[in-house]
């Protein structure tokens, strides 16, 4: 409480002082963060300097757009400065930076309705109304899941999802947005029979062989991707081996001549996702940057490689 030679105002006053309405002072007084230093002879409020400062940090918080409970917390901190502040400023900047791509997201949207011709806008408003903004990746990893053998590892699938679904971009150009609104289409469709159809390395891996082959076959896309930015020619070498080797393994053979021309044979009559991996190229690639390797890129490099290396063993 306070003595009697302590400044008190009334909560009109110290409003006017802080330059704010009775009705905020109220407010914040009545969530028990503005401390009371004494009541009037009939009950009312009286503040001092310290509640005129903590006002004052309260409103340059509210101006930084905290919500209240980081406010709270902040006050409650014995230093103002210390890492309840600090905390608090990192989870806003993270809101804000999702505010911002859901923003940017539904910029490129509307920017793909107004730039289509008419005929075209009303399939256009509904292929992007489908997606969230931002949008997520949720459809297009499940989508994968169900093509995935059955029962494999968490860690495999876990690797190959990494590498199978983009990330979409934070500033979206307005082709990478219609192109990722393509692909949650095309991911979230129904399959005929169900189920997308399924390479025939899948009925023989089996679930260990399996982890085994995405395992592989990450690795082996990732020794070609500098091949692909480098835009070089397919080729024999370590991305080719470790290519056909997840492949053997999964078919439990060894890496020879006649198992790469088998293989061979084997690839070229397997189901194709060249659709998927066209628009993921778009969506990881903003017009006029260079192109980014997918998965998909990467496995065309490698089967031309496998060909050119049977060719030159005949």
């Amino acid at each position: 409480m306070s003595t009697s030679n302590e400044l008190l105002w009334s909560i009109g006053e110290l409003a006017e002082r802080a330059g704010a309405t009775v009705k905020t002072v109220r407010f914040y007084s009545d969530e028990g963060l503005l401390p009371e230093a004494a009541r009037s002879s009939g009950g009312h409020r009286r503040y001092g300097p310290r509640a005129l400062e903590r006002l004052r940090l309260i409103r340059s918080l509210r101006t930084l757009d905290l919500p209240l409970p980081e406010i709270r917390r902040v006050l409650e901190d014995e230093d103002a400065a210390g890492p309840a502040l600090e905390d608090a400023v990192d989870s806003r900047l993270r809101e804000l930076g999702n505010e911002l791509k859901a923003l940017r997201w539904r910029e490129a949207a509307l920017q793909l309705v107004r730039d289509c011709p008419p005929a075209q806008r009303v399939g256009r408003v509904r292929l992007l109304g489908a997606l969230t903004t931002p949008p997520s990746t949720a459809p297009l990893a499940r989508f994968w899941r169900a093509w995935l053998p059955p029962r494999m590892p968490r860690r495999a699938t876990a690797a190959f999802l990494e590498a199978a679904v983009p990330e979409p971009p934070d500033e979206p150009h307005p082709s990478q947005a219609l192109a990722f609104a393509q692909l949650h289409a095309m991911t979230t469709a129904p399959c005929p029979g169900s189920r997308q159809p399924q390479p025939e390395v899948h009925r023989v891996a089996g679930a260990s062989g399996a982890a085994l082959l995405y395992e592989g076959l990450v690795e082996a896309f990732e020794l070609a991707a500098p091949h692909l930015r480098a835009a070089r020619d397919p080729r024999p070498g370590e991305a080719l081996d470790a290519y056909v080797a997840a492949y053997a393994g999964a078919y439990r053979s060894r890496d020879t001549p006649d198992f790469r021309r088998m293989l061979d044979a084997h690839l070229s009559t397997d189901p194709r996702l060249d659709r998927y991996w066209e628009l993921t190229a778009v969506v990881l690639t903003p017009p006029g940057g260079s192109p980014q390797p997918t998965p998909g890129s990467a496995d065309d490099w490698l089967r031309a490689a496998l060909q050119r290396d049977n060719a030159k063993a005949v």
